[in-house]
């Protein structure tokens, strides 16, 4: 996540709150408002099959013409062998906090009650990886097997598991959804009461046990996830079925950033045909909210960046405007508002700058405008505004994850992109080997691309 710090400003503050949530997540692990229902998005489907046709080749013919070639899951021998097994593999092990991680064999037991074994085949890095690697500002947790964005394939599964099968294709994420709690039940709300992001937590609910171990001493899981593995389990909850001709070396993106920037402005700010939109941070985060921004039609998409060699690409993602508070000597808010005849419409801050968080907020039109808080800030930051701006009808609301339920919106979003009615590609910037990994934490912390993708190459 970019931070932006000391450039803000923000207007004399008369009103004071504590944010209610913590620094220690992918946003958060305790967010604490409801967000806005999210669009739901499903697989289409033909109800109307062939039938009762006498000229079975003609029938074919015009499943041909009519319909996509079936897609069957991917099973190998290997993966019907290994069932109920432990299993052996390469997993990229983090020792010790900054420290390069080490391709090491490790040991994958079987999946519990509630919980499969995932063959991981792409996983990419977030910067919330490196943050918690880094171990900076909160519980160090070591060793640890990192890695939260990745696509994959069902190894097995556990006890109780029906809705997943060996072979499906699949995405693990972060968070959950177990369908029975309130959160799960609500429209309202993507959080999940059971696998809500904990990211002290090491091991897995079923037991309090690691599933990975070396030479008999357990490694650390990490967001229920732990992809830089060749295998890894996760409860059910945290993992969405899509559809196996989608290619994971693309969709893996999904599992985080692309739809926490992206259905922050499609879902929640849902910025109308020719409105204006203002982007903080042009981090992988805020250019997915700047995808999201695009594909929703609106006409003026300002990007809000300390650095502006970021301009340049933020480009590809729709964005038409720039503004380096640093090139001004008064708020940002106020230059905003003067270039907009009194403030964009919607706002979208994607920083865990309490300073940018104010500046979007006062920077959207009275009456109508829309702030939208994505990035987590630290724990001990207050956010002041004066309360007129709420009397004056602007709007603030936090998300999470861009408001979707991941197993029940996922494969609708992944579907978007075979469609053609969402663009990946141009988010992923770098690929390497599993077993040159390091490089892609390297590429992060030069502030290199937007995303690495891993090849996992079993």
């Amino acid at each position: 996540m970019e931070l932006l710090s000391t450039a803000w400003n923000s207007r004399a503050s008369a009103i004071s709150f504590a944010p209610l949530i913590t620094p220690n997540s992918c946003n958060t692990s305790h967010f604490q408002h409801p967000s806005l229902p999210p669009q739901r998005l499903s697989f289409p489907f033909c109800p109307y099959p062939f039938r009762f046709v006498p000229n079975k080749s003609l029938t074919l013919q015009a499943r041909k013409r009519n319909s996509e070639p079936e897609q069957q899951p991917l099973v190998s021998p290997t993966m019907s062998n290994t069932a109920g097994k432990v299993i052996k593999c390469k997993a990229a092990v983090a020792w010790e906090a900054g420290k390069p991680l080490v391709i090491e064999e490790v040991e994958v037991a079987p999946p519990q009650k509630h919980e499969v074994r995932l063959k991981i085949l792409f996983t990419s890095l977030c910067h919330t990886d490196v943050y918690f690697w880094e171990a900076k500002g909160q519980n160090p947790l070591f060793p640890r097997i990192f890695g939260h964005e990745a696509g994959g394939i069902v190894e097995s599964v556990g006890e109780g598991v029906t809705e997943l099968q060996p072979g499906d294709h699949v995405l693990p994420v972060f968070t959950g959804e177990c369908k029975e709690c309130a959160h799960c039940k609500s429209e309202e709300s993507n959080l999940c009461d059971l696998l809500r992001i904990n990211t002290d937590r090491g091991t897995m609910l079923n037991d309090g046990k690691s599933r990975f171990s070396k030479d008999g001493k357990p490694i650390y899981h990490f967001v229920g996830t732990s992809t830089f593995s060749e295998y890894t389990v996760s409860h059910v909850g945290s993992v969405a079925k899509i559809n196996p001709a989608a290619p994971l070396d693309k969709v893996c993106v999904l599992s985080c950033g692309i739809c926490t920037g992206f259905g922050a402005t499609a879902n929640v700010a849902k910025p109308k045909k020719g409105s204006s939109v203002a982007i903080f941070g042009l981090g992988a985060v805020g250019l997915a909210a700047a995808e999201g921004a695009r594909v929703s039609r609106a006409s003026r998409i300002i990007g809000v960046d300390l650095n502006s060699n970021r301009f340049e690409e933020a480009k590809k993602f729709g964005v038409n405007e720039f503004v380096n508070p640093k090139d001004h000597n008064k708020p940002v808010q106020e230059v905003i508002a003067e270039m907009t005849n009194g403030g964009v419409d919607r706002s979208v801050e994607c920083t865990g700058s309490i300073q940018a968080m104010i500046s979007a907020f006062e920077c959207v039109h009275d009456g109508w405008g829309v702030a939208v808080l994505v990035g987590v800030p630290n724990k001990d930051d207050a956010f002041k505004t004066h309360p007129i701006n709420f009397l004056n009808e602007r709007t603030l609301k936090g998300t999470f994850y861009g408001n979707y339920k991941h197993r029940t919106d996922l494969p609708g979003v992944v579907e978007k992109y075979m469609n053609k009615e969402m663009e990946l590609d141009k988010f992923i910037t770098h690929s390497v080997s599993f077993s040159e990994i390091n490089k892609a934490f390297e590429y992060m912390l030069a502030g290199e691309g937007i995303r690495c993708i891993i090849r996992m190459e079993h």
